[in-house]
């Protein structure tokens, strides 16, 4: 077991100088269980939403409180929740998935104001926040603070009433949580400004109930198991480089840390994508 570990992972003169995780046939082994459990994992989530599915510890109640904590610190007068701009929002995220865009406005001309409206609320004053991916209620509005133009949306005196949405599904081929947040009002408010839906740099969090969780959470055991592989092939590498230059071994194949600089590349951007977005 030992020898096999030493061939598997430590060029020598047994492997002819290159870890058998470096080997043609390994690789391409790896790429058909990568392939199979592809398909496997897509089987389960479609047929067992209970076991394998998006999870995130996002709720509306929470979304709500943490927004009216930075209102308070800020003196803004604190936000109800409204019905029918719950129903508003709820019915942009469907509308999000079903034309698989992310913008405040639909590839078919819909802004913010035709749910609102449709909802039934006559706003004098009103705007939008959107975001996806993010794992809870406090990352989710921190992103939104962060942001000048998101935080001019959440602290504005325009405003006494919100609703939320959070739902999950596939959008741009990616499987999320959105978040919408639609914030209204239906009088004239004091130190008034136009009504806009805000927009912010691209990069998104999620409202998920927390009685919607599914045993295993599906982005992340995907991120989990493209991050684990990939280091791994790092580590091979750069062993694998270390050994041959101090063994001034002479030999006829791929450049090493060509390869770690582009794996570490991608390790990098999976870890950038996964931070969550606002729009």
């Amino acid at each position: 077991m030992k020898n096999f570990f030493h061939d598997l992972f430590f060029p020598h003169f047994h492997n002819n100088f290159r870890s058998k995780l470096l080997h043609h046939r390994v690789i391409l082994l790896f790429i058909v269980l990568l392939f199979s459990g592809t398909f496997f994992l897509s089987f389960v989530k479609a047929n067992f939403p209970q076991v394998l599915g998006i999870s995130s510890d996002v709720t509306t109640e929470q979304l709500l409180s943490f927004t009216n904590q930075k209102r308070q610190e800020d003196g803004a007068g604190a936000l109800s929740l409204n019905d029918k701009l719950n129903k508003a929002a709820s019915d942009k995220a469907q509308d999000m998935f079903a034309e698989n865009y992310w913008a405040h406005n639909s590839p078919t001309g819909k802004t913010p104001w035709v749910f609102i409206k449709n909802a039934g609320y006559q706003y004098v004053y009103a705007g939008e926040n959107l975001a996806r991916g993010f794992t809870d209620s406090k990352s989710v509005v921190d992103a939104w603070m962060a942001s000048p133009e998101h935080r001019e949306n959440m602290l504005s005196r325009n405003y006494n009433e919100v609703g939320f949405a959070v739902k999950n599904g596939t959008l741009l081929g990616e499987d999320t949580v959105l978040v919408v947040e639609m914030l209204g009002n239906t009088s004239f408010a004091q130190n008034s400004i136009p009504s806009v839906a805000r927009s912010a740099q691209e990069p998104v969090p999620v409202v998920l109930n927390s009685s919607n969780r599914p045993l295993i959470d599906s982005v992340s055991l995907s991120r989990n198991i493209g991050v684990g592989i990939i280091s791994l092939f790092i580590l091979v590498l750069s062993v694998d480089f270390i050994v041959i230059e101090r063994k001034k071994v002479t030999r006829f194949v791929g450049h090493n840390l060509d390869h770690v600089l582009f794996l570490s590349l991608i390790l990098l951007m999976i870890f950038i994508i996964a931070r969550g977005v606002i729009l």
